[in-house]
């Protein structure tokens, strides 16, 4: 029985270290596959080439330049700039166009070949199309940028976008402290003022007069006046009565 269950026990530990390895061995052919997609690919991108547009024509989009390029090679991806939204709301005040317009844009071609190509074919060039088009008699402004990959572009984009958050962040930290510093000059500004009308308030108590009431008097009689009446009051009598 002994022998029987250490043969049992090498069993299954051979069938566990054989499923490790064939799980292993997956693991690596996906790494494998993993990495020559990506040396293809890596190819691929070596092969392509970027072209930029330094001005896009008005009313002209991502999807309508993509149908209009495309008649000349495969194009892989394209990126338009979108206008300045101070620009933008400019001319919706001025009744223009209400839609979305770009500065500039980068198209990738499958062959950079193909890319410098159509590059020196319609630089210069009236783009031309369907007459009732808005932009018939535009010209292209086009050119093929030697040794310039789409990775380039978006290390570009990512480093102005973090320029333009880090422009935003200061901007809005100092309007912050200028709202502060106001805010404290409001409050500093009111309590001078409660103070100027404590201290008024004050100063007019202090000034009242003192409410000084006088009663009329009537002026004593003098004795002059007295005898005066006497001796006016004997002469009447005397006058009245016949006396000496």
């Amino acid at each position: 029985m002994a022998e029987e269950e250490i043969g049992v026990a090498k069993a299954s530990s051979q069938g566990e270290d054989d499923a490790r390895l064939k799980v292993a061995m997956e693991k690596e052919k996906r790494k494998e596959k993993r990495k020559r997609l990506l040396l293809k690919e890596a190819e691929k991108a070596e092969r392509r080439g970027v072209c930029y547009l330094s001005r896009v024509p008005p009313h002209m989009d991502p999807l309508k330049l993509r149908q209009i390029l495309s008649q000349y090679g495969d194009l892989q991806r394209l990126y338009l700039t979108p206008e300045d939204p101070a620009a933008q709301v400019r001319r919706k005040k001025s009744g223009g166009f209400r839609g979305q317009e770009f500065s500039e844009g980068w198209v990738e071609f499958t062959d950079k070949k193909v890319a410098k190509r159509v590059a020196n074919m319609l630089n210069g060039e009236q783009i031309g199309g369907k007459k009732r088009s808005s932009f018939y008699y535009d010209l292209w402004n086009i050119k093929y940028l030697s040794k310039f990959k789409w990775d380039d572009l978006t290390e570009e984009i990512a480093m102005k976008n973090a320029t333009r958050e880090q422009k935003l962040a200061m901007e809005l930290s100092a309007a912050k402290r200028e709202r502060d510093f106001y805010l404290s000059k409001v409050d500093q500004s009111k309590t001078l003022s409660k103070i100027g009308e404590r201290l008024k308030k004050k100063k007019k108590i202090e000034m009242v007069p003192k409410v000084v009431r006088q009663f009329p008097q009537k002026k004593p009689v003098s004795n002059d006046n007295g005898e005066n009446r006497a001796q006016l009051s004997k002469d009447i009598l005397a006058g009245v009565f016949g006396g000496s």
